[in-house]
């Protein structure tokens, strides 16, 4: 049984840059495609970004990609969001997720395994 916890968020200054951090334990991370997703105040969880098995292969939501980086390190067992310039509608609880899919996916279906989230706000 894969646990995935999370670490990194906080409050920051918009323009301003976080990592978000993603570790797993309890079974071989390397055998897990991994996401991100996120959750606004009073909407719907959205996809963010995912990374295949090997780190070779990553997706984002439409929009995303020049602000997030997904990468991951299997050595460590842990996944990370790179996100710069950061924006007030970037606030909301941040999750990392995995599950046994090959390549990437921004479908929910496709996790198995979830993190408790970390909050992430943007607020001068």
């Amino acid at each position: 049984q894969l646990q995935l916890v999370e670490s990194g968020g906080g409050l920051v200054q918009p323009g301003g840059s976080l990592r978000l951090s993603c570790s797993g334990s309890g079974a071989t991370f390397s055998t897990f495609g991994v996401g991100w997703w996120r959750q606004a105040p009073g909407k719907e969880r959205q996809f963010v970004a995912s990374n295949d098995r090997g780190g070779g292969n990553t997706q984002y939501l439409p929009g995303l990609m020049t602000r997030f980086s997904i990468s991951r390190d299997n050595a460590k067992s842990t996944a990370y969001l790179q996100i710069t310039s950061v924006q007030p509608e970037d606030t909301g609880v941040y999750y990392c997720a995995a599950g046994r899919f090959a390549g990437t996916s921004s479908r929910q279906s496709s996790y198995n395994y979830w993190g408790q989230g970390t909050q992430v706000t943007v607020s001068s």
